[in-house]
């Protein structure tokens, strides 16, 4: 699977990471999560590197107390299709190589996205 950058354009956060990475001047995609959605096939590849689906679940997602998840023991089945039914449940931004995934915009894992990027 090539690099991928899977972002949300009208996210401020998603934009400002996406310019201090330059995902694509490094060769990797960038999909708009929105305008195309999220196959099963990637998010089981996200799986593959992360070891749970759990890891790419945003609990920052409107949707999560709107649908009264934060009231119900998820199971990793559930987080698996949540995320493939509604993209506002992915922790965003991703970036997915043959090597890893790096998901969110905490500072370890934009950095970790960096060297992946530059390596």
């Amino acid at each position: 699977m090539p690099k991928t950058f899977f972002t949300l354009p009208t996210c401020k956060t998603c934009q400002r990471i996406e310019a201090d990475l330059n995902p694509a001047a490094a060769g990797a995609a960038v999909r708009d999560i929105k305008a195309q959605a999220i196959t099963a096939e990637e998010v089981d590849a996200m799986h593959a590197h992360s070891g749970s689906y759990e890891a790419l679940f945003s609990r920052r997602a409107m949707k999560f107390r709107s649908m009264g998840l934060a009231d119900r023991n998820l199971t990793e089945a559930d987080y698996r299709q949540l995320i493939i039914d509604e993209y506002t449940f992915l922790k965003r931004p991703v970036l997915l190589t043959d090597t890893g995934v790096f998901a969110g915009s905490a500072k370890a894992a934009v950095e970790a996205a960096r060297a992946a990027l530059e390596g």
